[in-house]
């Protein structure tokens, strides 16, 4: 129930407008950040507008006003030779500009959006990934099984917050055996079948720190370091055998004694077994996840990759598809193909947007947005919460300021970005300046190798304008 409420109160947030402030030194706040002006007597500064007020009343915006103003700033050379836009309006999904609309284009990052509508649709807000161990088929063996929890840690603390630890689950397993110390460890990542990387990612992906190979079970996205920043960061080669070694070491198993294999089936019924011994299979510990809503959030405003992989594998997996790049893309264009948004001309090939195989058509996102925002969905709200705001948080901090005619765009455009070489996107809400709430959406790929930062601030332009827009 608080989890449905909070998808709620996402909702309301976006369709309705309430007003919310940049809410000031927010670390310490939560008290884990040094102190600031206020230990030192000085005062506060004054928060900032973050979202303005939207008013369901307020007119929409016209076609011709709409076409007189975006017109020009779609034609910006910075965009390269192909830009697909749409704007829609969200109250009432009605299209309002469309310009190549319906093409499936490159997407990048803006993918992890269809992510998270459909891991949100498939298995609901609250649902938690589980990490388990079973008793191992011989003596003094235990299984530790990965269940697709990417923000799995080691200890108390690992990358993610909130994350389920591996020390806890040796001490459910250390009980569970009555003190007596495990001799090997078997790690059973199979609930992933296929290739680790997908085929239409760049050859650097898997080892330029913003991919990884795509197990089961990993330790803090696959990240060598936990302490690592967001973003970039090295990735161990081999995610599961990092993860079955740190088990290891905490239940006193030499690392030598890790090996890969699968977990024996579940006992259905008591066997026989001798006092003081566990049956082949039987459950030893389980631990879990945050809840999945937290899991899109994270996703979508640090655009996670390899927790953008691991949502697309619980659409499959809820939708009793193989827990791979393949079977992911399937289940996901089934539960998107059900809630009646436009798939045609969509392929995909990922979750996270690495692949350069992906097509997204600017229409499908727009109604996809106005759907999620939409009352007869409230489960679809979590996708608005990690939306990053221009100017001041994720992907969008350091956007809608600087570039001229940008400005405008700070603190009222919600929108994930996507961007590989030659590909900008850029998806969202923004409010009008007479208050209406509009969705849209902008995807370029034939940018030049070298024009991110032209291109990054040709979208911003367009996201501005719409800000500023009467446009009647």
């Amino acid at each position: 129930m608080p989890l449905l409420l909070a998808a709620v109160l996402v909702l309301v947030l976006v369709a309705v407008g309430l007003v919310v402030t940049r809410p000031g030194p927010v670390g310490r706040w939560l008290g884990d950040g040094p102190a600031g002006p206020a230990s030192t007597g000085a005062p506060e500064p004054v928060p900032v507008a973050v979202l303005a007020t939207a008013d369901v009343s307020a007119p929409m915006p016209g076609a011709e006003g709409l076409r007189a103003v975006l017109d020009p700033l779609v034609g910006d050379t910075a965009l390269g030779g192909r830009v697909n836009l749409a704007v829609a309006d969200v109250l009432t999904g009605q299209s309002l500009f469309d310009r190549g609309g319906g093409e499936g284009t490159v997407p990048a990052s803006v993918t992890k959006l269809l992510t998270a509508v459909a891991a949100l649709t498939a298995r609901g807000p609250g649902y938690r990934i589980p990490t388990r161990v079973v008793a191992g088929s011989e003596p003094g063996e235990v299984v530790i099984v990965g269940g697709g929890d990417p923000t799995l840690a080691a200890g108390a603390k690992g990358f993610y917050p909130g994350a389920a630890s591996l020390k806890d689950l040796a001490g459910q397993v250390r009980t569970a055996l009555g003190g007596t110390t495990p001799t090997r460890v078997v790690v059973d990542a199979s609930l992933y079948p296929g290739p680790v990387h997908e085929p239409g990612w760049d050859e650097d992906i898997p080892t330029h720190g913003y991919g990884a190979a795509v197990t089961a079970l990993m330790l803090d996205g696959a990240r060598k370091d936990p302490k690592a920043t967001q973003g970039w960061a090295e990735r161990v080669p081999q995610p599961e055998l990092t993860a079955g070694r740190a088990f290891a070491r905490l239940l006193g198993v030499p690392e030598t004694a890790v090996r890969r294999g699968t977990a024996p089936a579940a006992p259905t019924e008591a066997t026989g077994t001798p006092a003081g011994t566990v049956e082949p299979g039987a459950e030893l510990g389980v631990v879990h996840s945050p809840p999945l809503i937290r899991l899109v959030d994270i996703m979508i405003s640090e655009s996670d990759n390899i927790v953008a992989e691991a949502l697309a594998r619980q659409v499959a997996l809820a939708r009793d598809q193989p827990a791979s790049f393949a079977g992911a893309a399937a289940a996901m264009t089934d539960v998107l193909t059900e809630l009646g948004l436009p798939v045609d001309g969509m392929r995909l090939a990922d979750g996270s947007g690495l692949s350069r195989t992906n097509r997204i058509s600017p229409v499908l996102l727009t109604e996809m947005l106005a759907l999620a925002a939409s009352p007869d969905r409230p489960e679809l709200g979590g996708v608005f919460s990690g939306l990053p705001v221009g100017g001041w948080s994720g992907t969008l901090r350091d956007r809608y300021g600087s570039a001229p005619g940008t400005a405008a765009g700070a603190g009222v455009v919600r929108a994930k970005t996507g961007t590989l070489t030659k590909v900008h996107a850029i998806a969202g809400v923004v409010t009008t300046a007479e208050g209406r709430l509009l969705t849209f959406a902008v995807l370029t790929d034939q940018v030049a190798p070298d024009g991110m930062e032209p291109a990054r601030a040709a979208l911003d332009r367009i996201a501005a304008a719409l800000a500023t827009c009467g446009c009647h």
